[in-house]
């Protein structure tokens, strides 16, 4: 009896919290519109349309500065429904400029968690519910990533078409300068045997404390820190971080990690560091059709033969054809599912690089083993 009249009030707090949903849309760049209603602010949105295959780890996607400036969709069916905890973030804010999403539950379930309808609140964040995502999916395979705009203001379509024509194409767009820390701060323990200094384009929490697991301390930079700045903080090694938007416009990162294997310190990139060690090798870097984002990616170590699961987040990748004509790096990973390259080695120098996160852990240990070998690196 008490669980049928639990479940009984369950619906109807789904249902209340529904009838007050407004009508909303999602426009696209090319007309195309879906529609479906808002959670919780109103207003409208713009940013590059994506989406995410992930079941779970919504939080750690929003709070994730490598998706600043997109659009999320989440191709699970419902969102909310464990709610969130703050000391799962990747950072201290929400870096999506919007969610779509199926099923937006009011209701959290998991002890000791907050609701995630009053986190968006609290960070302004536009959402849309009951959108076929499905449909909207399958829309973005078809035609590519582009940039949307997400709105409550139903009745202004016309204005929001044209702002959104203005709207900056992803592609060329420097990003990490949103999202880098401003001042450089440390991070461990002081009386660690080892220092590495992080160059920070948009770097993750879980990143920096798998540093600090092997008992290494840190220092974080602005993503335009000088070299000879870096080196007074007599850095065992370097590591290049994951972060938004395309690696091109990152000139003086570029020329920074020129100076890093000019001197041979270790260095190592994960996502967006490792697409600007490429440019720093000569090799091209390209903006995908789609991208990849989800948490059961199969990534071939090609040095081992093995298979690993991976979570990856990336619109930009590295380009094959000059990869393979450089003769001082060598392809380490690759992506199975499009035969991209998900990993560099470079020859002679202590330094390599993952186009995956190895500290999401969807394996749940596949890409521990890249934090071992850079740390017997700075050893």
């Amino acid at each position: 009896m008490f669980f049928h009249i639990s479940f009984f009030c369950l619906i109807l707090l789904s249902e209340m919290s529904y009838e007050k949903r407004k009508k909303a849309l999602v426009l696209l760049a090319d007309g195309t519109i879906f529609y479906g209603r808002s959670v919780g602010i109103e207003g409208t949105s713009y940013g590059e349309i994506c989406f995410n295959t992930g079941v779970t780890g919504y939080q750690e996607i929003f709070t994730d500065p490598s998706y600043f400036g997109q659009i999320m969709v989440t191709t699970t069916s419902h969102i909310g429904n464990y709610g969130i905890k703050l000391s799962e973030s990747q950072s201290k804010e929400i870096f999506i400029s919007g969610l779509i999403c199926k099923s937006f539950s009011a209701v959290n379930s998991r002890s000791n968690s907050e609701p995630l309808k009053e986190w968006f609140k609290s960070n302004n964040l536009l959402t849309l519910c009951d959108v076929d995502t499905r449909a909207l999916v399958r829309y973005i395979r078809d035609n590519g990533a582009m940039n949307a705009a997400i709105t409550t203001e139903v009745d202004k379509i016309n204005d929001i078409k044209k702002k959104l024509n203005d709207f900056p194409s992803m592609d060329g767009l420097e990003l990490a300068s949103k999202v880098s820390t401003k001042e450089a701060y440390e991070y461990g323990d002081r009386n660690s045997k080892k220092r590495l200094a992080v160059i920070d384009l948009g770097v993750k929490k879980n990143i920096l404390d798998n540093f600090i697991k092997r008992d290494i301390f840190i220092k974080v930079f602005p993503f335009n820190a000088n070299f000879d700045e870096m080196l007074k903080f007599k850095p065992d090694g370097f590591f290049l971080s994951n972060g938004p938007g395309d690696p091109k416009p990152l000139k003086k990162v570029i020329d920074t990690t020129k100076e890093i294997l000019d001197r041979n310190y270790p260095l190592f990139g994960i996502c967006l560091g490792h697409q600007i060690i490429a440019l720093a090798n000569g090799i091209d870097t390209y903006k995908m059709f789609n991208g990849h984002r989800g948490i059961n990616h199969p990534v071939l170590n090609l040095t081992t033969g093995k298979g690993e699961i991976t979570s990856q987040n990336h619109g930009f990748a590295v380009d094959y054809e000059t990869a393979i004509s450089n003769k001082s790096v060598e392809i380490s990973h690759k992506h199975l599912n499009d035969q991209t390259i998900a990993g560099l080695e470079i020859k002679e120098k202590n330094c390599f690089s993952v186009q995956y996160h190895p500290e999401a852990g969807p394996g749940p240990n596949d890409g521990n083993y890249l934090f071992d070998n850079f740390l017997s690196k700075l050893k």
